[in-house]
C-alpha cells in the first residue's frame, strides 16, 4: 500500500514499513510502506501548487466537487466499511456501515455551508466609505488523525479545509490508515485539483515533519492529550484545530430517568469498544438511586455481545491495539487496589484470536485518586461514583483538565441550566448520554482545561480554517 501523493500512488520512499494487523484476528491486512522526509516535501509542494487554483474556484465550484466527493464515498461504501470494521476493529454493521454514510453526508454538509458563507458589511464614519468583510482560506493544512474514526475524522477536517479552499496532506493513525487513504482517493476522484489532497503515512516522526513543515499553514489534529502537546510544539505559529481526549462526565441526579440513564451510560461504554473521547469515562450517581442504577446498567451490559466485528449480531469488537488494552488492565488493577469493586467483566476474554477482546466492564465505589477515574481509560468501562449533593456532583464532574462533552441526566429545569452555566466542558448534553454526536453542532473543547481548541462541526470548522479579512473602498463621491 502506497503514499498518496497529488492524487497520485507512490511509493514511499522511507526504509522502514509498517503492518496495518487486524485486531480481531491478528493477520496483516495490509504492507504500508512509509513516507521520507522527501515524500512529505513533494506532498507540501503540491499542496501549494494546487492551493490557487483552490482558492480561484468560486464557492458553488468548490460545493459541487465536494458532493461529487460525496459519491464517489458512497458509491464503494461496503466495499470500505468492511475495510473500515476490520482494520479498527469496530463492528461493521452496527458502526462501521454508518461511519461510511456519516462521512459522505460530511462532504455534501460542508458543500451546503461553504455556499452560505456570509460575511457582514459594517457602517463608517465616513458616509464615502464602504466597509465589508470577506474570508480567505488559510493556506495549506496538515490533518493528523486517529485510528479510531479512521475515515469520519479525517472526513471531518478535511471536507472543511477544501470548502475554505485550503489544500490539505493528511497523516493518518498508523494503526488504520487504509481509510484515510480509500477517503482521499475519493476526493481526488471527484475532480478536486492535482494536489489538493495527499495522504502521507507512518509514524510519529512523519506527522512531526509534516506539522513543523514551513510549507504548512495550519494544522488540524484530533487525538490524545499528550500528542497535540507536541503538535502544538512543533507547529509554532501555525493556526491549529485542536481537539484532545476527553474524559466525560455523566451525573445522573435522583428525579432523573433511571432507565434512560442506564442505556446511555451502558451505550457510550461499549461504543467504538469506548475508544472515543465522548465515552462513558466517569458514571457520577447520586447515592439515593445508586443501587437501582446499578442494576439496571448490569442488566444493559449483560446485554452487549462482544464478537467479531464482521458477525451482525456483534455490538463491540475488540480494542485497536495492545497499548489500549494494557491500559484498560493498568486502570481495572489500581481501581482493585483502592477498594473498587469489579461488579462484571475486569480482564480479556480468554480463547479469542487476539488479546484485544475486553470484557465490557462495570466498576463501583470509584473514587477520584484512582486513575480510572482521573485519566481518559479509552476502553469499555462504566466508572461508578457516588455523590450526596449537587455542589458535590459539579464539583467531581469539572475535577479533570479534560473538559470536552459532559452529560445530566434530571428532570429539573434549574439543573440543567446550573450544569450548562457550570461545566467546564465544549458540550453539555442534557438527558442525553455522552457519546450523542451529530455532524453540523460546534464539537471542541472548554477553556481552562487541556482538551485544546477551535471547532469541528458544519460551518464551524469552515470558519476556522479561514481567515477573516476586511475591505474599506472610498466611493469617490465628495458630493
Amino acid at each position: 500500500m502506497h503514499q498518496l501523493i497529488g492524487g497520485e500512488r507512490r511509493i514511499g520512499r522511507s526504509i522502514t514499513a509498517l503492518a496495518v494487523v487486524e485486531p480481531a484476528t491478528g493477520a496483516v491486512l495490509a504492507e504500508v510502506d512509509t513516507a521520507s522526509l522527501a515524500d512529505i516535501d513533494d506532498a507540501v509542494a503540491g499542496a501549494n501548487e494546487a492551493a490557487n487554483e483552490l482558492e480561484c474556484l468560486s464557492f458553488f465550484d468548490r460545493a459541487e466537487l465536494l458532493h461529487a466527493a460525496a459519491g464517489c464515498i458512497e458509491a464503494a461504501a461496503g466495499p470500505h466499511a468492511e475495510q473500515l470494521a476490520r482494520e479498527s476493529g469496530k463492528p461493521l454493521t452496527a458502526e462501521a456501515a454508518d461511519e461510511l454514510d456519516e462521512s459522505a453526508e460530511i462532504f455534501r454538509l460542508a458543500a451546503e455551508e461553504i455556499k452560505r458563507l456570509e460575511t457582514h458589511v459594517l457602517p463608517s464614519v465616513d458616509p464615502r466609505k464602504r466597509v465589508f468583510t470577506h474570508r480567505k482560506p488559510n493556506g495549506v493544512y496538515a490533518l493528523v488523525t486517529p485510528w479510531n474514526f479512521p475515515m469520519n475524522i479525517p472526513a471531518e477536517l478535511l471536507a472543511a479545509a477544501l470548502a475554505a479552499g485550503n489544500p490539505a496532506v493528511i497523516k493518518p493513525s498508523e494503526n488504520a490508515p487504509l481509510s484515510a487513504l480509500a477517503l482521499a482517493e475519493a476526493v481526488a476522484e471527484a475532480g478536486f485539483p492535482p494536489g489538493a489532497v495527499s495522504v502521507v503515512m507512518g509514524r510519529g516522526e512523519v506527522g512531526e515533519a509534516l506539522v513543523s513543515h514551513p510549507g504548512v499553514d495550519g494544522v488540524g489534529f484530533v487525538g490524545s492529550q499528550a500528542t497535540a502537546e507536541a503538535i502544538v510544539a512543533a507547529a509554532g505559529m501555525k493556526r491549529t484545530i485542536i481537539e484532545a481526549s476527553g474524559n466525560g462526565p455523566q451525573i445522573v441526579f435522583d428525579d432523573a430517568d433511571l432507565a434512560a440513564a442506564a442505556d446511555a451510560a451502558v451505550f457510550g461504554a461499549h461504543f467504538v469498544s469506548g475508544q472515543c473521547c465522548v465515552a462513558t469515562e466517569r458514571l457520577l450517581v447520586h447515592n439515593s438511586i445508586h443501587d437501582e442504577l446499578v442494576a439496571l446498567v448490569m442488566e444493559r451490559a449483560e446485554g452487549v455481545t462482544l464478537g467479531d466485528p464482521l458477525e451482525d449480531t456483534t455490538l463491540m469488537g475488540p480494542l485497536n491495539n495492545e497499548a489500549v488494552a494494557a491500559r484498560m488492565d493498568a486502570h481495572v488493577a489500581d481501581a482493585q487496589a483502592q477498594g473498587a469493586q469489579v461488579l462484571l467483566g475486569g480482564a480479556r476474554e480468554a480463547d479469542r484470536p487476539t488479546g484485544l477482546f475486553y470484557e465490557l466492564t462495570v466498576i463501583d465505589d470509584v473514587i477520584p485518586t484512582m486513575d480510572v477515574f482521573r485519566d481518559e481509560t479509552f476502553g469499555p468501562v462504566v466508572p461508578i461514583t457516588e455523590f450526596e449533593s449537587d455542589d458535590e456532583a459539579f464539583a467531581l464532574a469539572n475535577d479533570s483538565d479534560l473538559g470536552l462533552q459532559a452529560s445530566v441526566f434530571t428532570a429539573s429545569l434549574a439543573r440543567a441550566y446550573r450544569a450548562v452555566d457550570e461545566l467546564r466542558t465544549g458540550t453539555v448534553l442534557v438527558n442525553e448520554g455522552t457519546a450523542f454526536w451529530e455532524q453540523h453542532p460546534p464539537f471542541g473543547g472548554a477553556s481552562r482545561t487541556g482538551t485544546g481548541w477551535g471547532r469541528i462541526g458544519g460551518k464551524y470548522t469552515i470558519l476556522d480554517m479561514t481567515d477573516l479579512r476586511t475591505a474599506i473602498i472610498d466611493t469617490g463621491d465628495r458630493g
